[in-house]
């Protein structure tokens, strides 16, 4: 069956972190930035599968490592520093020009969520948007994909699904529907040539 619609992860393949997480953090936190980092990733899980605040949670691990900066500051200066890029901006343009249904389907909180739907201007980048905290559900699990899937009324086989990690990958894959595991840094050619393989004519 041909693919009507195209799904893409956002961080790793439509958007990064310029110095990457630890980068960013490490003017904060120093040694102990893995320590941060492990502590507020595991603790903003929930965040990521309902509407819960996130910047609470985030001002008390602030507080447990005696950083002297507001919650909300240091929120959008490291979660919300991203550069998105061109490339993959154009080609999402391109598939959608073709005709194509072209998503977002990513892991978010709220806060970043309206960042990205706004200020990065994703609402008017993709016909429609699947952040997780929105959904219920956060990848790698299978209801996330089965939610688009209902959402978008669309037989799996019909869904090309793209993300850099190969977990994500895997269990869109396992709902049945085609999916590619790609990254920024493997470069535009590689991503354009595996749609060309699923029958997607970008000429």
């Amino acid at each position: 069956m041909a693919i009507g619609h195209v799904l893409f992860d956002a961080d790793g393949v439509l958007q990064e972190l310029p110095g990457g997480w630890r980068g960013r953090v490490r003017p904060y936190l120093g040694e102990r930035t893995e320590e941060f980092l492990d502590l507020t990733w595991r603790e903003e899980w929930p965040c990521l599968e309902g509407p819960t605040d996130y910047l609470p949670l985030l001002a008390r691990h602030l507080e447990l490592f005696d950083v002297a900066v507001p919650a909300e500051r240091f929120f959008y200066e490291v979660w919300c520093d991203l550069r998105v890029d061109d490339a993959s901006v154009a080609l999402v343009g391109a598939l959608r020009a073709r005709g194509l249904g072209v998503h977002l389907a990513t892991n978010q909180e709220m806060h970043r969520s309206a960042y990205m739907r706004t200020t990065l201007g994703y609402d008017r980048l993709f016909e429609r948007s699947f952040y997780s905290y929105e959904v219920g559900h956060a990848k790698p699990s299978a209801r996330f994909f089965e939610s688009v899937l209902e959402r978008l009324d669309a037989p799996a086989t019909e869904v090309l699904f793209i993300d850099d990690t190969a977990e994500n990958v895997d269990a869109a894959r396992r709902v049945g529907m085609r999916a590619e595991c790609w990254g920024l840094e493997r470069g535009h050619d590689r991503l354009v040539t595996a749609m060309r393989a699923h029958g997607l004519d970008l000429d």
